[in-house]
């Protein structure tokens, strides 16, 4: 067997001329990202970078999480992250969520409660569960909604915040549903209510339109509780 070639100086090195960028945009997604275990994110990072997956990176720094000196688990930037990482397929199984949640750092303590309260089995509807990280964020049903139309909005940031009514109308009635005394007519009038200024946008619906309705004291189980198991104890 022959014997490698001696390295005497560094010029030596074979450096791939696509290393450069490739560390370049690794800090940067760092920097936006701030995970709290940066070589477990790292990893995570890498295999979806090798396997051709949607990356475990935030669009955006969000400058109110950065500045935490707890760490609150869940934030609107990385339930974004989830939804790029997992909304792909309508279905989506534990052991796939576990695996992206545990690559963005997030507590499983906190994802294991989400699960909980939503009776999921081994496989599960995304936007189901998607509507339950929006209430951990929220608190109130109108809030969480307000949160699920600024994560899912393809409108520039700051913008409308405009998404489908099909998909607010099926947020909207999974988390009503939750509570087990808001009858269905309260929630079919409070969707008719709606429907007006849906169609003059085309289908669309954005906070503006339902966030100061008098529905705004809607609350799903045992709202303070369940604000409280969601988010992570400091």
């Amino acid at each position: 067997m022959p014997l490698p070639d001696t390295m005497y100086c560094a010029q030596q090195i074979n450096i791939p001329p696509e290393l450069p960028d490739l560390l370049k945009n690794f800090t940067k997604a760092a920097i936006r990202t701030q995970p709290k275990d940066l070589l477990l994110w790292s990893a995570a990072y890498f295999s979806a970078l090798s396997e051709g997956e949607c990356l475990p990176v935030k669009d955006r720094l969000e400058m109110n999480v950065a500045t935490q000196k707890t760490d609150t688990g869940l934030t609107p930037g990385l339930l974004k992250t989830l939804h790029k990482q997992l909304s792909h397929k309508d279905t989506c199984s534990k052991k796939d969520l576990l695996k992206k949640w545990k690559g963005l750092c997030l507590p499983v303590d906190q994802l294991e409660t989400l699960l909980f309260l939503g009776s999921f089995g081994s496989d599960f509807d995304w936007l189901e569960f998607f509507a339950l990280g929006c209430n951990a964020l929220g608190g109130t049903l109108m809030s969480s909604l307000k949160f699920a139309c600024e994560i899912l909005t393809e409108d520039e940031e700051g913008g409308a915040a405009r998404i489908p009514f099909t998909t607010f109308t099926k947020l909207y009635t999974y988390l009503a549903h939750l509570d087990g005394d808001m009858p269905q007519d309260r929630i079919d009038n409070f969707l008719s209510s709606l429907q007006a200024q849906v169609e003059l946008q085309h289908g669309m619906i954005k906070p503006l339109d339902f966030i100061f309705l008098d529905d705004t004291d809607s609350t799903p189980p045992d709202s303070s509780d369940f604000a409280r198991t969601t988010s992570r104890a400091e």
